[in-house]
């Protein structure tokens, strides 16, 4: 019953999210010849499959500029930084992100050692993404704050209680303040692409990244797969790290697209703040395990300016006493201006 009432007041909170965003965005007929950059609203989060655990929440707002808006600085700098080309269009992108992690039972005050702790990450993000007709290269430093700094777990009670969901009462043993830093790096090209046939045509899309930071640190590659109509120009929808990379851009290639995707991502894993606790004093902390997968599948929606994306996460276990893989769905949307 507590599940029924958080998804229809989430479903409800998104439309009118959404109509707010159609009466002030421009409409299909009033657009202006020349694009200034695109908006991004992501959101993901386990109770799409009743699994509010472990990852259990996580929110983005970015804005991407359009190739004539990128400022200089941006441009030189991605001429400069290792394994990015001396060519292709750039964009800069500007963000401000929270990821919320909890144990499976969070009703306790006193949760056992062996669940997940609770954490939060707050950061602003800046990036840069350089796409030619083959390959994308994408860079992205995020600084924050994990701990009280957070306000996770003031979000989390605030949530909960507008929505009438049981109270988190063990928020006392999260992880403790600490700065946080991530410098996530990667490369995605197009390994296969087909012809189009009544205007449906798929593509496949290996890549390569990592992390580095206090926060995360990895190595990770994978792929994915789209099949559907007048493919926009992207590399699929915008997704939170650690995942598969999407884009926080789109190129329409006809007035609507519509398409499947489906990848897979593996991680080697050397370090997870949220798993291993603190960096500089104790904390809780659990048995990390050194590789985790993920496998999404979703759906994509773009019409003129606007591209809608619906993606669902299976995440295979993070830590040893984990009780069972995690699922989560992520919304993403995408409006050009």
């Amino acid at each position: 019953m507590q599940s029924l009432k958080r998804q229809s007041a989430f479903a409800l909170a998104c439309a009118s999210a959404f109509m707010a965003l159609l009466s002030t965005a421009p409409s299909f007929a009033d657009v202006p010849d020349k694009e200034t950059g695109t908006l991004n609203l992501l959101f993901e989060d386990g109770f799409f499959y009743n699994d509010d655990r472990d990852y259990t929440t996580g929110w983005l707002i970015s804005w991407t500029t359009a190739p004539d808006d990128t400022p200089d600085w941006a441009i030189n700098w991605a001429r400069h930084v290792p394994f990015f080309g001396q060519s292709g269009v750039v964009r800069a992108t500007y963000g401000l992100g929270q990821d919320i992690f909890d144990p499976t039972n969070f009703a306790l005050k006193d949760p056992p050692p062996t669940d997940h702790p609770y954490g939060g990450f707050l950061y602003g993000q800046m990036g840069l993404a350089q796409m030619t007709d083959a390959n994308l290269d994408q860079l992205q430093v995020e600084l924050g704050a994990v701990g009280p700094m957070s306000v996770a777990g003031n979000v989390q009670i605030f949530v909960h209680a507008l929505l009438g969901d049981e109270h988190p009462n063990g928020w006392h043993y999260q992880l403790r303040d600490e700065p946080g830093l991530v410098i996530n790096d990667e490369h995605s090209w197009r390994a296969v692409t087909s012809g189009s046939f009544l205007g449906i045509s798929f593509d496949v899309d290996p890549h390569v990244g990592g992390a580095i930071g206090n926060v995360y640190d990895y190595v990770n590659a994978g792929a994915m797969g789209r099949i559907g109509i007048h493919l926009p120009d992207d590399y699929g929808p915008l997704r939170i790290e650690p995942s598969l990379p999407g884009t926080s851009f789109f190129e329409p290639t006809g007035n609507f697209s519509a398409y499947l995707f489906s990848g897979v991502d593996g991680r080697l894993i050397a370090r997870n703040i949220f798993l291993d606790g603190n960096t500089f004093e104790d904390s809780r902390h659990v048995d990390r395990i050194p590789y985790v997968g993920d496998f999404q599948t979703g759906i994509a929606i773009a019409m003129d300016r606007w591209r809608l994306a619906y993606t669902h996460v299976f995440r295979s276990k993070e830590f040893t006493t984990q009780q069972k893989a995690q699922q989560f769905g992520a919304v993403n949307l995408s409006v050009r201006f």
